[in-house]
C-alpha cells in the first residue's frame, strides 16, 4: 500500500513514537484507576488529550521532514484514531470478559450504553468521528504551516 509516495511501514515509522505515548497514557490511567487514585487524577491522564496533541505533532513532522502532503496527513490521522480506539477497547472486553470495572466502564463514561454497545461505539462512532475531525484539523495545520512556515530548501541550485 503506498500513499502519497510513502508506504504504510515508514507512516508507522514516523508515528512510533506518538503511538507509544497514546499507550503509556492509556497504561498510566489503567494504573491509576486500579491503585485507587483519585478520579480527577484519573481524569487527567487523557488517552483522547494524548491523542489530540499526537495528531498536532504528526503534522508537524509531515511538514517539516516533508514527509507528503494531505493523503498523508489522512493516513497518519487514521492510524493514531484506529490505535486510541483499539486500546480502549482492550479496556473494554477486558471489564467484559472479567467482570472488573476500569475507568472505561464506569457508568460515568459509559451512559445508558451496555458494555457491548459502548464497545461498538467505540469501534465505529467514536473512530469515524476521531477520523474525521482530524484530519480536519491536521489538514487545516498543514495549510497553514505551508502557508506561513514554508519549508526552504537548502540544496543549492544548479
Amino acid at each position: 500500500m503506498n500513499i502519497g509516495g510513502h508506504g504504510l511501514r515508514e507512516h508507522l515509522r514516523l508515528i512510533a513514537p506518538l503511538l507509544g505515548l497514546i499507550a503509556a497514557v492509556w497504561a498510566l490511567r489503567m494504573v491509576l484507576d486500579f491503585g485507587g487514585a483519585p478520579r480527577g487524577a484519573v481524569r487527567l491522564s487523557s488517552v483522547t488529550l494524548a491523542c489530540t496533541a499526537s495528531l498536532v505533532v504528526a503534522v508537524l513532522l509531515i511538514h517539516f521532514k516533508r514527509f507528503g502532503g494531505y493523503a498523508n496527513v489522512a493516513a497518519v490521522v487514521f492510524l493514531l484514531a484506529l490505535w486510541e480506539q483499539a486500546l480502549v477497547v482492550c479496556a473494554l472486553t477486558f471489564s467484559m470478559l472479567t467482570g472488573i470495572q476500569t475507568v472505561y466502564s464506569a457508568p460515568e463514561f459509559q451512559g445508558h450504553m451496555t458494555l457491548g454497545q459502548h464497545l461498538m461505539a467505540h469501534l465505529t462512532f467514536a473512530l469515524g468521528i476521531r477520523t474525521l475531525f482530524g484530519m480536519a484539523m491536521d489538514c487545516l495545520l498543514l495549510w497553514l504551516l505551508r502557508k506561513l512556515a514554508p519549508v526552504v530548501s537548502l540544496a543549492k541550485p544548479s
